[in-house]
């Protein structure tokens, strides 16, 4: 029997255009891919100059790396293949044992030529194969809408052989983007926004706003959930809970409840920034989205942000609710975020809340608060978890 091995080939797009950092982005994904893969039984997770390697044991869980692969961010698309010897007749030989477990009427063979010293062009290399194919399973070619598609790649060491292209998601690797703190609200939006900066490299830190016990604890519970799905892609995630209620009541006590909401937002950044300073998080990041309520209309999002040192990211800013509903559904995050809970923000809301606040009103509004003294306090009832990806303690 010709010698063949069975191995997955992960190739990425943005990476590869990064110059002289290009090593650096690809070994961040290799060792993400490592860290994804843990318990699944493979082999190795090699590093080649256009692409990476991981090399299966023969028990390994083909299809469960398949699954994790798909939710590594940085990878562009990826393929089982079948890897052999740059022989015409093993390559032929290897196309067909990969064929007999497909259902098809129709073929077509691409082939790339990495290595120009094979004698073969890639057309001639496709009509060889392709013809031989034709010949053994009674098939037609069609160059147009094939039913199967089978691509063999002539590098300068190996040939390799496949059928599927899998998509991956794309993106950067997580951690070459630095750290940003997400606020975590346990709704629909702040999930998904946290997703698209992992997407783009960023490594999340949590925060979380609790007012137990005027609210339930549901909340605390589904942003537990919620960072742990999200850990999936950003790996161990630490969340921390700021006990909220306390300082909500001040607010409501002590300034014009047409401001309230506002006036929660810019505590909580002034909290959140504290906790960024901790983490070394270079920017924060919230799931607001323009005008979707009272709070987000430009004015207020202006005033609020008025009281921030560090930068606040919104990636869903110009994003429509629909759009990210569907996002949060893609990514898994949609039926955690509406099992029902009562978020801090919902307690004490006025029924004629200000829609174009203006900073020096808010500023206004908050002179008799003794802002330091209530971050202080904030700051000493947080609570650190640290939150698993499901797989994180596999062999």
């Amino acid at each position: 029997m010709f010698n063949t091995e069975k191995l997955f080939v992960i190739h990425y797009a943005e990476v590869g255009l990064k110059g002289k950092n290009r090593v650096f982005f690809e070994k961040k994904l290799v060792r993400n891919i490592k860290l994804s893969l843990r318990g699944t039984g493979y082999a190795e997770v090699k590093r080649l100059h256009d692409r990476i390697i991981v090399h299966l044991k023969q028990d390994t869980d083909i299809a469960e790396i398949e699954k994790r692969l798909r939710q590594v961010m940085g990878i562009a698309h990826f393929e089982l293949v079948y890897r052999t010897e740059k022989d015409m007749s093993i390559i032929k030989d290897t196309a067909l044992q990969l064929t007999e477990s497909k259902v098809f009427e129709t073929l077509k063979v691409e082939t790339k030529r990495s290595d120009k010293t094979f004698p073969l062009t890639s057309p001639e290399i496709s009509r060889e194969v392709g013809g031989y194919l034709i010949q053994k399973t009674g098939v037609q070619a069609d160059m147009r809408n094939p039913n199967l598609r089978l691509w063999i790649d002539i590098s300068h060491n190996d040939a390799y052989i496949y059928t599927d292209k899998l998509q991956g998601i794309g993106g950067l690797p997580v951690g070459v983007s630095g750290k940003v703190l997400v606020m975590l609200s346990g709704g629909i939006d702040s999930p998904v926004a946290a997703w698209q900066m992992i997407k783009r490299g960023a490594k999340a830190i949590f925060i979380h706003f609790y007012s137990y016990p005027y609210t339930d604890k549901a909340s605390l519970e589904k942003v537990i959930e919620l960072t742990r799905i999200l850990s999936e892609s950003n790996y161990r995630s630490a969340i921390y809970l700021v006990p909220f209620a306390d300082l909500q009541q001040i607010i409501v006590t002590e300034t014009p409840a047409p401001f309230r909401v506002l006036l929660y937002r810019r505590m909580m950044t002034r909290i959140a920034q504290r906790v960024a300073a901790l983490v070394e998080a270079e920017a924060i990041v919230t799931g607001e989205s323009l005008a979707q309520v009272a709070s987000q209309t430009l004015t207020n999002l202006r005033a609020i942000e008025a009281i921030a040192d560090i930068p606040i990211l919104r990636p869903l800013i110009g994003d429509d609710k629909a759009d990210i509903i569907a996002k949060a559904e893609q990514i898994g995050t949609f039926e955690v975020s509406t099992l029902p809970h009562q978020d801090c923000c919902s307690l004490f809301v006025p029924k004629h809340p200000a829609t174009h606040a203006s900073v020096a009103e808010l500023d206004k509004a908050e002179e008799g608060l003794d802002i330091g003294a209530l971050v202080e306090t904030a700051m000493n009832g947080i609570e650190k978890q640290i939150v698993s990806f499901s797989y994180e303690n596999g062999n």
